[in-house]
């Protein structure tokens, strides 16, 4: 028997003058509720309660033992609430982990906000390319950008990251727009670590997503790196479309290959499933979630959009030099 449940029941029928009424407001079954009185008074040798048909009330060591059991379960639940006080408030420390792209620009920005209108709150970031588990490095919440397996984790969805493959207008008026994903064999590419392997590219070939290989003229450990040398005219690069998005909102780059890209990748907000979720996490999921579903509905609307404007001029320009070649 749980000695502090079964105070908190007699102290509902104390004040309830009854069981059923008790057993309504604690939300259990009333032979329970019974129960757990009938095992209070058995341990403790006494009767606390004069049960009548009309109504129950207090013995006169009921009456003694009520007002004890209240004093008690009053001071712990007051140090329950000291010892835990962010989930009155969001306070204390908040850890969140995410891929390095994506947390650069577009986690922190969010969470900075964040931190403004709680100022309680401490925040670390954990930006990097690999899955980090939760419970084994004390994370809060994972922005995870990839299919999640079945788990104990609770999911938010946040939207899609679609794999482009991009370059700059330079380059695609000097050497031809690919037109299919073997094309890329004849052109000259970039790599980067966190596209594998290096030396082919993945890609939705009727039903399948599948491999094929791209001739590599610079491979290198970093996205913004590889990105950087795209935006010179190195080549073309393969990238998260929020990595190219940027670089297409100010022309630097052009998407190709739309009709080979394999499909989009969901991304969600992770986090350990709690019976209480502490207030930082649960403020910052509510915070987060809107705008970071909006930042993604963005992106995939502007690579539409721009794919299809840039691409056009693209095409224009390709056949303008085809002309004068003539």
């Amino acid at each position: 028997m749980d000695r502090l449940e079964s105070m908190s029941a007699f102290i509902a029928v104390a004040k309830a003058r009854g069981f059923s009424a008790a057993a309504r407001e604690l939300g259990i079954p009333l032979a329970t509720m019974n129960r757990r009185v009938v095992d209070l008074e058995r341990d403790m040798g006494v009767r606390l309660l004069h049960r009548s048909t009309r109504q129950v009330v207090l013995t006169e060591i009921g009456q003694s033992f009520f007002v004890a059991s209240e004093h008690i379960l009053d001071e712990l639940r007051e140090a329950q609430e000291a010892a835990t006080g962010e989930y009155r408030a969001p306070k204390g420390a908040l850890t969140i982990t995410a891929p390095m792209g994506f947390g650069r620009l577009h986690l922190q920005p969010v969470a900075l906000e964040f931190l403004a209108a709680y100022p309680d709150v401490n925040l670390k970031l954990l930006l990097v390319d690999r899955v980090v588990h939760l419970a084994e490095e004390n994370i809060d919440l994972a922005l995870r950008i990839s299919e999640l397996p079945d788990s104990s984790l609770i999911a938010r969805p946040l939207g899609h990251v679609q794999m482009v493959v991009s370059a700059s207008p330079a380059y695609l008026d000097r050497r031809g727009i690919p037109q299919k994903p073997s094309d890329l064999m004849n052109h000259d590419c970039i790599a980067w670590s966190g596209v594998e392997p290096l030396n082919s590219w993945w890609f939705r070939e009727g039903a399948n997503d599948r491999t094929f290989p791209v001739h590599t003229r610079l491979s290198t450990t970093s996205a913004d790196s590889a990105i950087s040398a795209a935006h010179a005219g190195l080549g073309l690069v393969q990238t998260t479309s929020y990595q190219a998005e940027p670089g297409l909102r100010d022309g630097r780059l052009i998407v190709v290959l739309r009709d080979f890209e394999c499909a989009p990748t969901p991304a969600s907000l992770v986090y350990a499933r709690q019976r209480l979720l502490p207030l930082k996490v649960r403020a910052f999921i509510d915070f987060a979630v809107p705008q970071l579903i909006d930042r993604l509905q963005s992106i995939a609307a502007a690579l539409e959009g721009l794919t299809s404007s840039t691409s056009a001029r693209v095409q224009n320009r390709t056949r303008g030099r085809v002309r004068k070649a003539r």
